[in-house]
């Protein structure tokens, strides 16, 4: 399961990066957060579960590349945290410490990946038939003066660190009532960093004790089977990883306030605000972003007419309005819960149903009105209009006109 959820905090990493980074700098170390975690997690399944002498010598001895990251999944939690909190995403001066650890490990574990080849598999077939093995062989320089177990645990104490550090953040904000754009206008966002943060807390608490037992046990066998640490650690990172899929804002970027409006906007609605209370959230900037977006879909319907077109399809709507094609889909989605292809054909129906009106019948047919009313042909336009009108357009015209 391990090498499936890695994938999949890979592609939730990837989503982020294409859908945000641009406009979004903090989702760019939200994205490298969950990049990170999951080669952490891939590289412990590798070097745990796998059994493969191939791709344990590609890990274990290029850990400047893949366990490197690792020392930075803290920051990134921290930086972005910070990011949502006080509005701004940009790295300080004094941020640059924190890959002090990175780079430090990544010196020490350098040397290890100039190695000959044969050493590696060498070394790689040991630690498959006997994982106890990793205890004792010196995988970086820093080995030789500080015990395994340290450094394994050392690198979860550190995200935990960031972690707490991130959730006292953002219990002061809540407390002491500050005032964040991205908070006050997105409702949704404590409840994000309360999963995030909450999620984050299990999968590192759960695996600091899981290393601890297994340098206890000396990675016997009985401790890879069922037990409750795996579990709650499993758990930790399903949730941490499937999480954002329920917050599709996070994923694909909504604007957390409009670009139309200037600075004296903002204040204004936040002073309007402190005396205006609404139960559902009607003055948020998502609601409004919504909203302009289904103002402009009607009135391009309306006044240019695309759905006339046979290719009319939502990348088509998404550059006449300019508006990307992944919010299109999520507003017809989550706040239309209506299937495009079926608002698209609700107006080639009525419009159809008004030549009818006017009497177009006369000197053309059915399925001549259907082609002028954007449908491909005669079955399209006829199974369309029976579905949203409960009859065939020839019924339809008998049962109106006759």
């Amino acid at each position: 399961m391990l090498p499936f959820l890695s994938l999949l905090g890979i592609f939730l990493s990837v989503i982020l990066l294409l859908f945000n980074a641009r406009k979004f700098t903090a989702s760019v170390y939200l994205s490298l957060f969950f990049l990170f975690t999951s080669l952490y997690s891939f590289y412990q399944y590798i070097l745990l579960y796998s059994k493969s002498v191939t791709l344990i010598s590609i890990f274990l001895f290029n850990l400047s590349i893949f366990a490197s990251p690792v020392y930075l999944i803290g920051p990134m939690l921290y930086w972005y945290v910070r990011s949502v909190l006080t509005d701004h995403s940009k790295l300080r001066k004094n941020d640059l410490w924190h890959f002090l650890p990175m780079i430090f490990y990544f010196i020490s574990a350098l040397p290890n990946a100039f190695l000959p080849w044969h050493d590696k598999v060498e070394v790689a077939q040991t630690v498959v038939k006997n994982q106890e093995y990793i205890m004792i062989y010196k995988t970086t320089l820093l080995s030789e003066i500080i015990p395994a177990v340290v450094i394994y645990v050392f690198r979860l104490i550190l995200i935990l660190g960031y972690t707490i550090w991130s959730a006292v953040l953002f219990i002061n904000f809540i407390l002491e009532k500050k005032s964040s754009k991205v908070l006050s206008k997105q409702h949704f966002m404590k409840k994000w960093l309360i999963n995030l943060l909450g999620f984050t807390l299990v999968l590192v608490v759960s695996q600091i004790f899981l290393v601890i037992r297994s340098f206890e046990m000396h990675f016997s066998k009985l401790f890879f089977t069922f037990n409750i640490l795996r579990v709650i650690s499993l758990a930790g990172l399903i949730g941490l990883l499937i999480s954002p899929f329920f917050y599709p804002s996070i994923l694909y970027g909504f604007p957390r306030f409009p670009e139309s409006l200037t600075i004296k906007n903002i204040k204004m609605e936040d002073h309007k605000n402190k005396h205006e209370k609404s139960s559902k959230n009607k003055n948020s900037f998502e609601l409004d972003y919504l909203n302009s977006i289904a103002k402009k879909i009607d009135s391009c319907m309306k006044d240019k007419q695309p759905y006339l077109q046979t290719d009319f399809n939502l990348a088509y709507l998404s550059a006449m309005i300019q508006i990307p094609v992944h919010h299109l889909a999520y507003f017809f989605r989550e706040v239309k819960n209506e299937r495009f292809i079926d608002y698209r054909n609700k107006w080639r129906i009525d419009y159809a149903k008004n030549m009818m009106e006017e009497g177009k019948t006369s000197n053309l047919t059915l399925e001549a009105i259907g082609l002028n009313s954007g449908f491909s042909n005669r079955n399209a336009f006829r199974n369309a209009f029976k579905k949203f009108e409960g009859s065939s357009p020839n019924n339809f015209i008998s049962q109106t006109f006759n």
